[in-house]
């Protein structure tokens, strides 16, 4: 059941030292690569026959796989997100893929809103991965670890407005 969590005093088992890679899966590596380079414009290198390694900004890796098209399509909660420089290149970026949604097999494209403190909207590209194409502070989610009042952590005296507020309007309380 979800609810406000604790945090662990137990050292971590495994020393990480940073968060390397995810993993999608594609139908076809030639035309995925198209849609990364094209519209998204993430840097692709292939270095096996069935998969694409993408990247944008940081080290940060996903590892794109030819896969059994027959697959169940990704969530839209599970999407990866592409951060643009404001709100009007969130708005340009929806109507230039409205434009060409149909050369790209992009599969949906949902309207541009306001929320959790991002403006965003959502596309599922022809393998079924959705991406947010959205405007955040500088630093991406990197806020959310800056704050602690953005942190739920060990908080059970909130109230649901005041739980409600930190997830969907962060930037109200980090400017006010």
């Amino acid at each position: 059941m979800p609810g406000i969590t604790q945090r662990s005093t137990r050292e971590p088992l495994i020393k990480s030292r940073f968060l390397s890679h995810g993993t999608l899966e594609v139908d076809n590596i030639q035309e995925s690569r198209r849609f990364y380079e094209e519209v998204l414009g993430l840097e692709v290198v292939q270095q096996t026959l069935i998969g694409l390694f993408i990247r944008l900004g940081g080290n940060h890796v996903y590892v794109c796989l030819e896969s059994n098209p027959d697959r169940p399509s990704m969530p839209l909660l599970h999407h990866n997100g592409i951060d643009v420089a404001s709100k009007r290149e969130v708005d340009e970026a929806h109507r230039e893929i409205l434009e060409i949604r149909e050369e790209y097999n992009i599969l949906d494209v949902t309207e541009p809103v306001d929320q959790h403190g991002v403006y965003s909207f959502y596309i599922q590209d022809r393998d079924r991965n959705w991406w947010e194409i959205c405007y955040l502070p500088e630093d991406g989610y990197a806020y959310r670890f800056k704050d602690e009042r953005l942190d739920l952590t060990g908080q059970t005296d909130l109230s649901r407005a005041e739980i409600l507020k930190i997830a969907q309007r962060p930037m109200e309380i980090l400017q006010g």
